[in-house]
């Protein structure tokens, strides 16, 4: 693990002292100075004996993880968590405030900050803890930080364990997988290099894996450079172990994404950086293309936290979070309306993308596939846009949407995660259900697809979302789905389960789905278990 934040967390709760609560809560009456909460709406107001010991109350509040919009009906409902708790180290915090500090201490990228870099980022934020506080936790939900997860890249794919130990599997062409060799392999292995260092987050690009640490370092492995199409020019050296990209060294990272012509990274504070298609000013800068430094990221976002990034074929998307709510920016190329404005052209600089507000949509996730994105809102809604070939949008049809639309199919389904790939969508209900529409090749779509259609094509595009029952079938609750976002390489796909299981299905011609295939099979129709626990 890094030296600075890794190891068990010590942090002490405020002016408790090292005794049982059984001891705090049997002390005498006697010492108690009981004081009156004051709760609008009560006409007298009542005792509140736990007033006299707000340790206790801060400890519970703490303890129970509360979201900050319940600590802020909290304030909102009594002045006891309203006043000032006269508590180190600022005697001028409620106790909801600090209840929501300690919570952010818990994050293993806030534990190194400055305070004057916490203070920054508090009033980037909004002013205030708890708004740090969902800003933390909105990002732990879209990219699953501290989490396990499971990347389906182009040819090859990682998994991370709940405790940061990586294993890569499938092409290696470039070295991408991180073993020190060349040679692909179909059996998932760990990436030995990296004991002692714990992964908070990974992205997969064509030769190409991100490694982000919990000490907000990156390492990277593969092709040497960042904005590279996937068939052109290739990067001069390739490195097969896993190094530090010096370029970043200055940069608290918790999340990257690599689209086809430019990668993009996320800092702990929110801002976004990318490297490379900087010419002409297409990604809110201007360099060249073998630029191997990182920009930041110009226009709207400059002092707008965020919260999620998303890298598609030509395009980025970003999830903002201010006080006022969540919000989607885009930037790129425009064609096929996958910018969400209405039109079809480019965006130089970050825009918002106002669609949400009139659908009264509270984005909670979004996804950038090839060519057409999604968002899942705070209500369970799902939203596509872009270009609808092979009914990737889930609309029933194949037109493009210029503008986010709710798919109205799903409109008994309460979502909570989306993943999208080269024209074609997942969705996962808060049941662990999950639906898949769109493209059919490869068998990514998880479908039953054994018997041919009436024209014999056995890799049927879906154009309505429709229940992966394969999945259903092995009583998991899934949590999330990765599947390749890329035009160039078949399709594959993963679901990880509340359990740390991993299954896999379509295209394994590389070894990408981390099971072995029979003599020239080349891909798998229903899930298959992968031979790592997550957990």
């Amino acid at each position: 693990m890094d030296a600075t934040t890794s190891g068990t967390d010590t942090y002490q709760y405020r002016k408790i002292p090292d005794q049982s609560v059984n001891a705090l809560v049997t002390s005498s009456p006697r010492s108690f100075q009981r004081q009156q909460r004051h709760c609008f709406g009560d006409a007298t107001p009542g005792e509140f004996p736990l007033s006299a010991n707000p340790s206790i109350v801060l400890h519970v509040l703490t303890g129970c993880n509360l979201d900050p919009q319940d600590l802020a009906k909290l304030e909102a409902t009594c002045s006891f968590f309203r006043q000032p708790a006269d508590f180190a180290p600022d005697n001028e915090l409620s106790l909801a405030e600090l209840a929501a500090l300690d919570m952010c201490h818990k994050r293993a990228i806030f534990k190194p900050m400055s305070e004057d870099e916490r203070q920054e980022l508090k009033q980037k934020c909004g002013g205030s803890w708890k708004l740090v506080l969902r800003f933390f936790i909105a990002g732990e939900a879209c990219t699953r930080r501290e989490k396990s997860q499971a990347i389906a890249g182009p040819g090859h794919s990682i998994a991370v364990t709940s405790k940061g130990t990586v294993y890569s599997f499938g092409s290696n062409s470039s070295g991408q997988l991180g073993h020190g060799t060349m040679e692909e392999d179909w059996r998932p292995r760990p990436i030995r290099s990296l004991q002692g260092i714990r992964i908070i987050q990974a992205a997969a690009g064509a030769g190409r894996t991100m490694l982000i640490s919990d000490a907000g370092q990156v390492y990277a492995i593969g092709k040497d450079s960042f904005g590279e199409a996937e068939y052109g020019a290739q990067g001069i050296n390739v490195v097969n172990t896993p190094q530090l990209v010096d370029s970043l060294k200055n940069i608290f990272v918790v999340q990257a994404a690599i689209g086809n012509f430019f990668t993009a990274v996320l800092s702990r504070e929110g801002r976004v950086y990318t490297f490379s298609w900087g010419n002409e000013n297409k990604i809110g800068h201007q360099t060249e293309p073998n630029d191997l430094d990182p920009h930041p990221l110009l226009g709207a976002l400059e002092n707008i936290p965020v919260v999620q990034i998303a890298a598609g074929y030509c395009y980025l998307l970003a999830l903002a979070c201010q006080p006022s709510g969540m919000s989607v920016y885009s930037v790129g190329c425009g064609l096929g309306g996958k910018l969400g404005h209405g039109t079809r052209t480019d965006e130089k600089l970050p825009r918002l993308i106002e669609q949400f507000r009139t659908l009264n949509i509270q984005p909670a996730v979004v996804a950038a596939g090839a060519w057409h994105a999604a968002v899942v809102g705070s209500d369970g809604r799902v939203c596509t846009w872009g270009w609808g070939r092979y009914g990737c949008l889930g609309h029933g049809n194949e037109d493009c949407e210029s503008v986010p639309k709710v798919v109205e199919s799903l409109s008994g389904v309460k979502a909570v995660h989306v993943a999208t790939g080269d024209y074609t969508t997942f969705v996962v209900s808060d049941e662990g259900n999950v639906y898949s529409f769109g493209c059919g090749e490869s068998s990514s779509l998880g479908h039953n697809t054994a018997a041919a259609d009436d024209q014999g094509n056995r890799h049927t595009n879906v154009l309505s979302p429709e229940m992966v029952t394969s999945l259903q079938q092995m009583n998991e609750r899934v949590v999330q789905i990765s599947l390749t976002n890329s035009i160039y390489w078949n399709a594959h796909t993963f679901a990880l389960t509340e359990s740390g299981k991993l299954f896999a299905f379509g295209a394994g011609d590389k070894g990408q789905l981390g099971v072995e295939l029979v003599s020239n099979q080349t891909e798998r129709a229903n899930p298959e278990r992968v031979d790592v626990d997550l957990s």
